[in-house]
């Protein structure tokens, strides 16, 4: 199982990096792996992004499609976009502590 390790913690991950056991996910883990994705500071619109997208998936067990993130945020996907450079489903979803998302999110 690959592991990444940051700030002196170590998280097992799938090949794409993102989070083996979504139950480990604190808002430090979010911290942790938002160095991966080159973003020093998690400011409210990223947290608003990452707790929608957290809460969907214990809801429902899967990641919401970005036209509802879009909705529900009210972020235009551009925003998204610059919020996430690689995205609502590598990004986000990966800051989340989400499992790698199957289908278009």
């Amino acid at each position: 199982m690959p592991e990444f390790e940051v700030n002196g913690h170590t998280y097992e991950v799938d090949e794409d990096g993102f989070l083996q056991n979504p139950e480990v996910w604190d808002r430090n883990v979010a911290t942790d792996f938002a160095k991966a994705e080159d973003i020093n500071l998690l400011t409210d619109e990223h947290w608003k992004v990452i707790h929608y997208l957290r809460d969907y998936y214990l809801k429902f067990g899967v990641a919401p499609m970005v036209r509802k993130v879009c909705k529900e945020t009210g972020f235009k996907l551009n925003y998204i976009y610059e919020l996430f450079p690689s995205g609502p489903a590598k990004g986000a979803c990966k800051l989340a502590g989400l499992p790698k998302p199957t289908g278009c999110v």
